[in-house]
């Protein structure tokens, strides 16, 4: 049966509010439509709508998706098994209500596909930590968090009751609220631990690190929040019922959490500037990076990387000379920034068989790196520019996953770029 609660306030009648599909199940709350959190928030239902949290179930994000059905099975079977017998860990952190129901079948509930929907993380009440301190191991995901089934958290320091403050009233300002709502957890929200359940570490069925957000984050000695960047506040037109009311506007933290698949938080993170010195029969060019992030850069899935293409130009914008032919981590691994797991041979190796950390060329925290050329002096030379370039993907995987996911997720994105004109 459905559930629902229509709410009156302040005048006005709310539309009718999906709770739950079994208010006897014991995770009744999980399997709240995101849509029902539309009706008041609008504009941050927008936001989550189109970020990877809300798309981050193997069903909906095409990466994730590719290596799952690789290494874990089909996303759409009940009781799928990773090899070693045990329940897909990954499911933790990308379909989080399906792993607190121990379920594989993501097609099975709309809660399953939604991935980190809205109740997910507003069910948080307290971050136990990313490690268990009896057994050792690490916590993934929800593991991390001692989950509310019947209240939903935030930060905002008004707590909610499903009680009813009659309109008039100027004491205290209306409580009420579909789910109750306790709001003195800044504590939790406006911290790190919001966040570090998912996006602390993670390791493979070998113990080999693959994800080191946190030790990198710590490494840094950094005091800004996760959600300083990643969850800004900001002013966007006010909505109602999917159109923009022109002229009102409203102040939310972006739900959005935009990470390495949006171009422009990429860009926020790399300092690039170029400098050039004239010779007799070259240019000696320095490329000076920066990474102004208090992690690494990049960071989260080990298959991300940048790389540096630094190029000569004439005036048409004909390329005379670069500093690679096939791809700078084989021609020019310095221009290459990346972190290489290999195997017991010392063989570079796919994530899931990875047995050991081969070599980490990425961008330590607020770390300034400095390229140097010596460009051939050609002739019609004009331009030096260099460009960094984020890619989701390493070019063996990137080969091996094409036309099954997205063109646009195989482009590199232009994270900076810098030129001097001779």
């Amino acid at each position: 049966m459905i559930a629902r609660i229509t709410l009156l306030a302040a005048g006005f009648t709310l539309l009718p509010f999906n709770v739950v599909a079994d208010m006897k199940k014991d995770n009744w709350l999980h399997h709240t439509d995101p849509r029902s959190c539309k009706q008041c928030h609008e504009e941050i239902y927008q936001q989550w709508s189109g970020s990877m949290h809300a798309n981050s179930s193997a069903l909906k994000d095409p990466i994730h998706g590719a290596f799952y059905r690789n290494v874990v099975g089909d996303p759409t079977v009940e009781g799928v098994r990773t090899k070693e017998g045990k329940y897909p860990v990954c499911l933790k952190c990308h379909a989080p209500v399906a792993a607190m129901e121990k379920k594989t079948k993501l097609d099975a509930e709309d809660a399953y596909a939604n991935g980190i929907a809205c109740v997910t993380c507003h069910s948080f009440k307290s971050f136990k930590g990313s490690d268990d301190p009896k057994t050792g191991k690490p916590r993934y995901g929800i593991d991390a968090y001692e989950i509310d089934k019947a209240s939903l958290h935030g930060p905002s320091g008004i707590t909610y009751t499903t009680g009813r403050v009659d309109e008039n009233a100027s004491w205290p300002s209306p409580t009420h609220h579909p789910i109750p709502l306790t709001g003195n957890n800044a504590a939790l929200f406006k911290s790190n631990d919001a966040c570090m359940g998912c996006h602390e570490k993670r390791a493979n069925a070998h113990g080999t690190p693959l994800c080191r957000t946190g030790d990198e984050y710590r490494a840094s000695n950094n005091f800004v929040s996760c959600q300083a960047c990643h969850m800004a506040v900001v002013t966007v037109p006010r909505m109602k019922e999917g159109k923009v009311v022109p002229g009102e506007f409203v102040s939310i933290a972006d739900h959005s959490m935009a990470g390495g698949h949006d171009a422009k938080m990429v860009a926020r993170g790399l300092m690039m500037q170029v400098e050039t010195k004239l010779g007799k029969d070259a240019i000696n060019t320095r490329i000076i990076l920066r990474n102004r992030l208090p992690h690494a850069y990049p960071t989260g899935a080990p298959f991300r990387n940048f790389y540096v293409k630094v190029a000569l130009y004439d005036k048409s914008g004909k390329e005379l000379w670069k500093n690679y032919k096939v791809h700078p981590i084989k021609d020019d691994p310095k221009a290459a920034f990346w972190y290489t797991l290999g195997d017991d041979s010392g063989k570079p190796s796919a994530p899931p068989v990875a047995t050991q950390v081969l070599a980490d060329s990425r961008l330590k925290p607020n770390e300034e790196r400095i390229l140097e050329y010596d460009i051939p002096l050609l002739e019609g030379a004009s331009i030096v520019r260099a460009e960094a370039l984020y890619d989701l993907l390493l070019p063996p995987i990137k080969a091996r996953v094409k036309g099954k996911i997205p063109d646009d997720l195989l482009r590199p994105k232009l994270a900076a770029s810098a030129e001097f004109r001779l």
